[in-house]
């Protein structure tokens, strides 16, 4: 029996890390083993991708070299740990996949749908997600919280006009995809917590 891939996507800030914690939790009391994994990132060539990606660089960092990046990335954990797990029946949950990078390069960089298209075909292969749960947040609201948390890396110093892009590219996305469900992270913890449990039963339910 292979496993399910469950992601969960988000700006900045949307509280990404304490949903996926809660999921791996859900999904464990069903029985199922679980392994958690990140984008970009998450094999040893993947992070040091992530590394690329992130750091403020003496140079220009173009857009396209970006995209790239990412693809790039998400190539190796894809192959190297998230298609083995499902294989051996894990159910793999996924801080980022494509939807942020249709979501950031696509709406936040304005990069042509043609060239994202041409990359994901190359990399992902008509590989989707089972079930993506969207944390929407304002970007005002959810860099705040970014901030309390420490330096901010070079995107998430993007600023706020690429921050709305992303925002409105990713609730395009969620409302176009029956299979991304989109969670209020603007709520109480607590409500956004109920809702993402809500979600689960609905799924295992079907």
């Amino acid at each position: 029996m292979t496993g399910k891939f469950i992601v969960v996507e988000g700006l900045e800030g949307a509280g990404k890390s304490s949903v996926i914690a809660l999921v791996e939790s859900i999904i464990q009391t069903q029985g199922h083993k679980t392994i958690t994994t990140r984008e970009p990132g998450g094999t040893p060539m993947a992070e040091a991708i992530r590394h690329c990606v992130k750091q403020n660089w003496q140079e220009t960092v173009t857009e396209e070299t970006e995209l790239m990046l990412m693809y790039a990335a998400r190539a190796q954990l894809l192959a190297n740990v998230i298609k083995p797990a499902l294989a051996d029946g894990k159910w793999v949950i996924g801080d980022r996949h494509d939807l942020s990078s249709q979501a950031y390069q696509g709406g936040g960089r304005g990069i042509q749908q043609a060239k994202l298209d041409a990359l994901r075909d190359i990399t992902l292969q008509g590989f989707v997600p089972d079930l993506t749960l969207y944390l929407d947040v304002e970007p005002e609201v959810g860099l705040a919280r970014a901030r309390g948390r420490g330096e901010l890396d070079r995107i998430e110093l993007a600023g706020l006009d690429f921050f709305h892009r992303t925002r409105a590219r990713y609730q395009a996305l969620a409302a176009a995809d029956e299979s991304v469900i989109t969670i209020d992270a603007m709520q109480h913890m607590e409500a956004v917590h109920q809702s993402v449990k809500d979600t689960l039963e609905h799924y295992f339910s079907c």
